[in-house]
């Protein structure tokens, strides 16, 4: 079985056995709670073919959050706009001002003063992931301790890091969705990834998640002198939006193609310093691109 099946098996759940559900954002879901989903890495670079995935911003957005990035002027100046939504609803609703998306993001990347202002999304991922507070004063890269139980002590239950800050939700743009990444070292040398992922749009926002846990996993086996394994992710609230039902229908049309290959230039001597240019996908064939709106 192509292994792309296990996503499109959970598409064909929702539609026909998914929970209706009002939410947060007016939309409504069809929603299931727990869904497992296992890649081995050795079989291709799971970036998923029954549609286009756009794995350069989401590869972006994975740098973004290990440089512990919090603001989107730096994503815009990469082109990458799936986080202005938040930021531009804060903006509209405390200011009046009906600025359309594109002057927004403009604005943003123009003018330094109304990014801090405006552009910052809080301590979301990449804050808490390099820049844990402490009750102290003080902070905690979880990412670097990950990076040194990786190569000091690879047998260890506690290569994690974490995003749920209980203690700072309230000032994040939207709270962290995938919340919680684990890595394991195997006895023949092979480091796997897995991610708990709190709330899931199976549509939008899933095959993001999948290329990113496995483009993670990918840079970290690099530095830590690994091959790769496999990646595990866990759904919880897993849903997906009522405006997206026709288009998951479309993709349930497709067929898989063959994953592509990541290929990682070599001597790249920290993980911190990764750039786009770095990283290619050989031999990706996808299937069209398939758009839907994003529910804020």
């Amino acid at each position: 079985m192509h292994p792309e099946q296990q996503y499109l098996e959970l598409l064909r759940r929702l539609i026909a056995g998914g929970d209706l559900r009002l939410d947060r954002t007016g939309v409504g879901t069809r929603a299931l709670f727990g869904y497992e989903m296992r890649f081995d890495l050795a079989r291709g670079f799971p970036v998923f073919t029954t549609k286009r995935v756009y794995w350069k911003t989401a590869f972006k957005e994975m740098l973004w959050m290990l440089s512990g990035g919090r603001n989107i002027r730096e994503l815009l100046q990469q082109n990458v706009r799936i986080w202005t939504d938040w930021p531009l609803r804060r903006y509209r609703e405390e200011t009046s001002d009906n600025l359309t998306q594109t002057e927004f993001e403009q604005r943003i990347v123009a003018d330094a003063d109304f990014a801090a202002r405006w552009g910052d999304l809080g301590p979301v991922y990449g804050a808490q992931w390099r820049h844990w507070k402490t009750s102290d004063g003080g902070e905690i890269d979880q990412v670097a301790e990950v990076l040194r139980l990786l190569k000091e002590n690879p047998s260890s239950r506690r290569i994690i890091w974490d995003a749920w800050n209980v203690a700072e939700l309230d000032q994040m743009a939207l709270p962290p969705c995938h919340k919680q990444y684990q890595f394991f070292v195997s006895s023949d040398g092979r480091l796997s990834g897995a991610c708990i992922q709190r709330s899931v749009d199976s549509l939008l926002g899933l095959p993001f998640n999948i290329a990113n846990l496995a483009l993670v996993t990918h840079l970290l086996a690099e530095q830590s002198g690994y091959r790769v394994g496999e990646i595990v992710w866990y759904g919880l609230d897993v849903h997906l939006y009522s405006n997206h039902l026709e288009q998951a229908r479309t993709q349930l049309e497709r067929q898989p193609r063959i994953f592509p290959s990541l290929k990682i230039r070599p001597g790249v001597t920290s993980l911190f310093d990764y750039r786009i240019e770095d990283i290619d996908l050989v031999d990706y064939d996808p299937h069209p691109p398939i758009s839907a709106e994003v529910a804020v």
